[in-house]
């Protein structure tokens, strides 16, 4: 855990977390209960994590009081929930070096050079940094971010033009449905004939290809072509073994994203396959003052949840703030009664409002 930093001011906070999927952003909420500021660094360019980047729109039913909701509607829910505690929001950035003063306190880098001297680092990273399984042929690097992607930031910008999508899962063909009616041509490639997609997302793929407003063709990209720099077409061999070409403005490869553990690794934390030790009274790891929590610990009877890192979060706000203020007692509070919570969570004027009502 030995890296040096060159920048000499650091941000101070009492906490960085590491992962902005649900289980970080409810940290932050924990945390700011408790009164500690938090700055959130993840490695993707949005809010969410695994469930946002991979199937936003897909519901999930295990949310306590909540019957329905998607992954996109879970993250702005919980990004509502943190706002009172103004936490600091850094996407894009991958945690790349950490060190611990003398002091106890720890110094967190990034991949985009912010740096931070946090009282503790709690690591919310899912089953790691995910990276884009990328399109694997010849001269591929060269056209990705404007001619080649792996994730769609603008669909507008895809309007008029030849398309190619690549990938048999729900991202890969709900990005085929959505862009269909603005392309020029939508051609979807998939080494199987069999697609990994929600069944009636497959179905109203095959509507489109009978309308004759996409196709569908069984094979793998072997290669691209292009003239004076510019995409124009890929090449696709066929399950029947011929070579077929498909003219391509734009490339969209949906083969899912891999969890790289990346510098995690190299901290010096205790490992079990790939995740983080913790104990279940503190989920605190080998390292004193280093907290996970969410799919990237692991203890005995561990359940990879999203409720389950949640209940995680609140236990490993309070070893935080015990680990922050040594021999201080940690009250437990309740936001329905605690005159502290509700100013920490700015619902004075609500509060007051309620208890003249109810009188």
């Amino acid at each position: 855990m030995i890296a040096r930093f060159p920048q000499p001011h650091p941000v101070a906070t009492d906490a960085v977390i590491v992962g902005a999927g649900p289980v970080g952003l409810f940290q932050v909420f924990e945390l700011g209960l408790l009164g500690l500021k938090a700055q959130v660094v993840d490695s993707l360019r949005q809010p969410g994590g695994q469930c946002t980047e991979l199937y936003p729109d897909k519901p999930i039913y295990d949310i306590p009081a909540v019957p329905v909701c998607t992954c996109a509607e879970l993250t702005l829910r919980l990004l509502e929930q943190i706002a009172p505690f103004s936490p600091g929001l850094h996407y894009g950035h991958e945690v790349t070096k950490v060190e611990r003063q003398p002091s106890g306190r720890v110094l967190v880098g990034t991949s985009a050079g912010a740096l931070f001297d946090a009282g503790v680092v709690i690591v919310a990273a899912g089953v790691g940094a995910f990276q884009p399984r990328r399109l694997d042929v010849e001269g591929a690097a060269q056209f990705e971010g404007h001619a080649l992607h792996y994730r769609v930031g603008d669909p507008g910008a895809f309007a008029g033009l030849d398309l190619v999508i690549c990938g048999g899962g729900d991202s890969a063909l709900d990005w085929a449905i959505a862009l269909a009616d603005e392309a020029k041509s939508l051609v979807v490639v998939h080494r199987r004939a069999e697609f990994r997609a929600a069944h009636a997302t497959v179905e109203k793929l095959r509507q489109l290809q009978e309308q004759g407003r996409a196709d569908i063709m069984t094979g793998n990209v072997q290669a691209l072509d292009h003239a004076d720099g510019k995409l124009v077409g890929v090449r696709v061999v066929c399950g029947d073994g011929l070579t077929r070409r498909v003219a391509a403005d734009q490339v969209l490869a949906f083969f899912g994203l891999h969890p790289k553990l990346g510098p995690i690794a190299q901290w010096g934390l205790e490992l079990e396959r790939k995740a983080l030790k913790v104990d279940t009274a503190r989920f605190e790891t080998s390292v004193p003052g280093i907290f996970a929590v969410g799919d990237i610990n692991t203890y005995p009877g561990k359940k990879k949840l999203i409720l389950s890192g949640f209940h995680e979060a609140a236990l490993a706000a309070f070893a935080a703030k015990e680990h922050l203020s040594p021999g201080e007692k940690v009250r437990l509070q309740y936001t329905t009664t605690s005159p502290i919570m509700h100013r920490r969570l700015r619902v004075e004027a609500s509060a007051d409002a309620a208890n003249t009502a109810a009188a």
